[in-house]
């Protein structure tokens, strides 16, 4: 038998007992004790056992319960740098999650490791009460992924020190795209210029981006919450707005142009997208609104659809306007079997007048006179400015070419009455009409206003102030400006303008008093060209400063010769473009050639046309001082044919008044010829004026002038115009001796 230590516990020393010294009563005892101990082992141990097994299932439930959810379980030895973690892989057969054992330096990303290492090194270090980090480790595959980690300690030692670090692990890395994409949507928003506002299934704001408020003017709180309505204009009813509501919401879709509403009660115009947007998990229902404020937008393109249709001094339809109304009216014109008639409108003079009174002027005539057109023939009829003091007037369902002549001599008696401008000032002015036909003159819109324009200068070159119908021989006419017009640009090269100068009789006493230049052109290949056809056409192309100049110069030289052979009181009249009035300095040219020459000035007289010096009173009446200065006589010529009365002459520093030849035909037969004559001359004698009466070719003609105080006469009656010799010859040889002229006695011409 064995010999049993046995244990005593007050002096923890061991005796032996010998088996002969057991009774067996005892050893019974003993035995039964031992058996019980062992049993109690076993139990306990199988309960530690079951504790253990029942710990680990618990453990690996967690871990599978975190392998559901994404999560992954670590656990870190601080000391080791060991990092053991669960495996993504599926759980085996008994279904347990692999695990494996690597350093931290293995499986985090170089560039993270710092930031690992620093978190670290703060949790350690009880600066934050867990570690948590977002760092790029191994996905096992070659690549990296993102995971968000977090852990607490586990295990410390007695100092406290940290043994251990457990947590989880979390796959980040498409949460983390997302809300990046999230951040640069919301950046995006927040600097986008169109406006941006989500609506839910009731089209009430939930959110808004910095556009909107800008756009609409409202705050944040202001409007979230709030049902669109909110931004509904007036200029549509509530109808409309519900009835984009509900397509947006049948259709998901809709977009167009809509008026809204600022928080100001302004109202914009909004190009508008409005999208919706469906949740498939919960059937919620989004609505996401995208608009730009086009008020603007839409205000200039009005502005250059105006601008490309009509004239902005006027407001008149314009060039490219006109010509698609014409079209269209010729259409209808050639489907209903009917007549229509294009005018074309300039105004006469009115260069002259914009050049003296200054272009803001000229601006307010050509309003006036398209205010006064448009009244004239009706707003049934088109009227359209092409540009200048250029107009035209498409005139339909005209039964007979006469009803466009009644037309035409309608706006010209329409212009009869002076223009009223912005400053109260009244400016007299007239047009020249030209008037083509469909079909009788041409088919197509550019024809018609040609062929307008033909008879437009015809009716000028008739006198200004009348109208011309269109026909075929005018083509030869207009060939022919332009011809002259080319052949006039070199006159003064070749040599081929001359003067001729037809005397000035007085009548009281009885003498030649002076000349008046008159201009000629004789070309080789075109003959003889009156003054009424070059004159305007250099006038029009600026040719007449270079012309007037030449004739100023050449009829001081002539005056200058006749002085030398002892003609010392004659005085020439020189015939002055208003042109040349406004444009330059034609008071110095006057000066300098005065001077060349060597003549007094008194003995140079300049005549001026009426109709423009008297629509230009107040702005010519300086300059005309200018001219008095140097001593030079001014003279209005063709008095009586323009629009201004005899109380203008006084602001005017002229000193002679020329009848017009058309006043002295009809004497002293004519009525209303006896009657304006003698008024016009007593009129100008009580302003201290000279008369001077022009056209005059009977006896009887010159006898009723003298009767009436004229000072002068000028005619054919007394001499025809004459070259320079011609001239000198007549002058020398003409006597007084065989007329008898006296203000109280018969007027005879003696044999």
């Amino acid at each position: 038998m064995p010999t049993l230590a046995v244990a005593d516990p007050g002096t923890e020393r061991r005796r032996l007992i010998e088996p002969s010294q057991l009774h067996v009563p005892g050893a019974a005892v003993l035995i039964a004790l031992l058996v019980l101990l062992v049993v109690m082992v076993v139990r306990r141990h199988n309960s530690e056992h079951a504790y253990l097994a029942e710990i680990n299932e618990r453990r690996d439930r967690l871990k599978l319960a975190l392998w559901a959810t994404g999560e992954r379980y670590w656990d870190y030895d601080v000391g080791s740098g060991q990092l053991r973690r669960l495996l993504e892989d599926e759980p085996n057969g008994d279904g347990r999650l692999l695990e494996d054992s690597l350093p931290v330096d293995e499986l985090v990303h170089p560039d993270d490791m710092a930031l690992a290492r620093e978190t670290l090194r703060r949790y350690l270090d009880g600066e934050s009460g867990r570690y948590q980090a977002q760092v790029r480790v191994a996905d096992g595959t070659g690549g990296w992924a993102w995971v968000r980690v977090r852990g607490r300690a586990v295990e410390r030692d007695d100092d406290g020190n940290v043994l251990r670090i457990a947590g989880t692990a979390l796959n980040v890395s498409a949460t983390r795209e997302a809300e990046r994409e999230r951040q640069i949507a919301a950046t995006v928003l927040r600097s986008m210029g169109e406006a941006v506002a989500v609506m839910d299934a009731d089209f009430r704001y939930v959110s808004v981006n910095p556009a909107f408020l800008r756009m609409t003017g409202y705050t944040e709180t202001e409007v979230l919450g709030r049902s669109a309505s909110l931004l509904d204009s007036e200029q549509n009813d509530s109808a409309f707005y519900r009835r984009i509501r509900t397509q947006a919401g049948r259709q998901d879709h809709w977009s167009g142009e809509l008026w809204q509403r600022r928080k100001d009660g302004d109202e914009l115009l909004t190009a508008l997208e409005l999208r919706t947007v469906r949740d498939a998990d919960d059937d919620s229902v989004l609505h996401v609104c995208v608009f730009n404020d086009i008020t603007q937008q839409k205000r200039t393109e009005q502005e250059l659809r105006y601008l490309a249709n009509f004239d902005t001094l006027t407001s008149l339809p314009n060039r490219s306007l006109l010509s698609e109304r014409l079209s269209r009216a010729i259409v209808r014109a050639h489907r209903e079997d009917t007549r229509l008639a294009v005018l074309f409108l300039d105004l006469d003079r009115f260069k002259d007048i914009n050049d003296s009174l200054g272009h803001a002027a000229g601006d307010r005539i050509l309003r006036a006179a398209a205010v006064r057109l448009q009244q004239t023939v009706g707003e049934q009829h088109t009227v359209a400015r092409l540009g200048g003091d250029e107009f035209t007037v498409v005139l339909e369902d005209l039964e007979t070419p006469d009803d466009a002549e009644r037309i035409a001599r309608e706006i010209i008696n329409a212009f009869e009455a002076p223009l009223l401008l912005d400053d109260r000032r009244e400016v007299s002015i007239s047009p020249s009409i030209g008037i083509s036909l469909y079909p009788d003159h041409a088919q197509v819109p550019t024809e018609l206003l040609k062929q307008a324009d033909t008879a437009m200068y015809q009716a000028k070159a008739a006198g200004r102030r009348t109208f011309m119908r269109y026909n075929d021989n005018m083509d030869l006419a207009v060939r022919q400006r332009a011809t002259i017009s080319g052949a006039l640009r070199k006159v003064l090269d070749r040599g081929e303008l001359r003067l001729v100068f037809q005397p000035r009789l007085s009548l009281s006493p009885p003498r030649i008093t002076g000349v008046e230049a008159l201009l000629r052109w004789s070309s080789p290949e075109h003959g003889d060209i009156p003054p009424a056809e070059f004159i305007p056409i250099a006038e029009e192309s600026g040719l007449i400063l270079e012309i007037g100049e030449w004739v100023l110069r050449e009829a001081c030289l002539v005056l200058q010769r006749w002085r030398q052979h002892g003609m010392d009181a004659l005085n020439v009249s020189v015939n002055v473009s208003v042109l040349q009035l406004l444009r330059g300095d034609f008071v110095g040219v006057v000066g300098r050639v005065l001077d060349d020459v060597g003549i007094p000035p008194h003995l140079l007289e300049l005549e001026l046309t009426e109709s423009v010096l008297m629509a230009n009173a107040e702005q010519t009446a300086e300059r005309l001082q200018a001219f008095r200065a140097l001593g030079v006589s001014l003279a209005i010529d063709d008095f009586g044919t323009g629009y201004s009365s005899l109380a203008y002459l006084k602001r005017l520093p002229i000193t002679t008044i020329k009848i017009d030849k058309a006043f002295v035909d009809g004497l002293p037969h004519d009525a209303e010829d006896a009657a304006i004559t003698p008024t016009i001359v007593a009129m100008a004698h009580s302003l201290g004026l000279r008369v001077v009466a022009e056209g005059v070719e009977t006896q009887a003609q010159m006898r009723f002038l003298a009767e009436r105080g004229c000072d002068e006469i000028q005619g054919f009656w007394l001499s025809p115009p004459l070259d320079a010799l011609q001239c000198l010859a007549f002058m020398r040889n003409w006597r007084p001796d065989g007329l008898l002229l006296a203000r109280d006695a018969p007027l005879a011409v003696l044999p």
